[in-house]
């Protein structure tokens, strides 16, 4: 991969051993500190407030149609990942991409602590089960094709509202370059049934679910993304890799084509 950016690596110092023990155990107790305040945001967000969810919303997916009760497959927490693939798209989003081919193998581990991972997308179940076997993935992908779901947890955006200029997102106005955005939203089960929703993230908050990018920031270039226009411009599906290719450092984000409009007559805009 070229994208120019390699300063990090030679403006390193070369050092004796003690040299870099010394500066190695000096840093430590940054990493400490940051562990330790990691730790307590993560305890204050679980002492966040929650709201009741009091919409009926129905998915497809591979088992038919679902509640949103029932994505909780028995369990009592429900993780959801809303992933960038609109009805009539060509291929799901680049970097929704990216974050999910992380995902197969913590589902059964979280099985393990009461929680439930699931992906809703608001293409169409055949769009998406096509998408899904290409990429070779196994986690439970759902369609809320035609219901709410995506426009009240802030994730799809109307033609009136990209009219407009902004769209609602990551809890602000803000200019959207696409009609579907990232999101993770987390939900509880009471044992009478009602549902909760607890935590909605978006944007750089759902960096915690990029181990890749966890194993780029110990290495020294990182991320190498600093002078690309759009962060995540150097990442493809993974079935798209090559060997020397180029990253256009100019280049923006660009929402995957739509190659259909025949499944979007009835789509729902709310």
């Amino acid at each position: 991969m070229t994208t120019g950016t390699t300063a990090e690596l030679t403006n390193q110092k070369t050092v004796s051993h003690e040299e870099w023990l010394r500066a190695r155990k000096q840093f430590l107790q940054k990493e400490k500190e940051f562990t330790r305040l990691r730790d307590e945001l993560s305890r204050q967000r679980r002492e966040l407030p929650r709201e009741e969810v009091e919409k009926s919303y129905v998915f497809e997916g591979a088992r038919g149609k679902e509640r949103l009760i029932d994505l909780f497959d028995g369990r009592s927490q429900l993780v959801i990942y809303h992933f960038m693939l609109g009805p009539g798209w060509s291929e799901g989003c680049p970097s929704c991409s990216y974050l999910s081919d992380h995902y197969d193998g913590m589902t059964i581990h979280l099985a393990h602590r009461d929680v439930t991972f699931a992906v809703v997308s608001r293409a169409p179940y055949k769009q998406i089960a096509a998408f899904k076997k290409r990429m070779g993935w196994k986690f439970h992908w759902v369609s809320s094709y035609g219901t709410d779901f995506n426009y009240d947890y802030h994730v799809s955006f109307t033609k009136e509202d990209r009219a407009s200029g902004k769209v609602h997102y990551n809890y602000t106005d803000q200019p959207f370059g696409s009609d579907e955005g990232p999101g993770l939203s987390v939900f509880q089960k009471d044992p009478d049934g009602r549902i909760y929703h607890t935590y909605s993230s978006y944007g750089r908050g759902l960096d915690i679910l990029v181990g890749t990018y966890n194993v780029l920031d110990l290495v020294p270039n990182g991320r190498d993304e600093e002078g690309l226009k759009h962060s995540m411009a150097w990442v493809r599906h993974h079935d798209k890799y090559e060997s020397g290719y180029f990253v256009d450092a100019n280049r923006g984000y660009e929402q995957p084509r739509v190659v259909s409009h025949s499944c979007c007559s009835g789509e729902h805009q709310s």
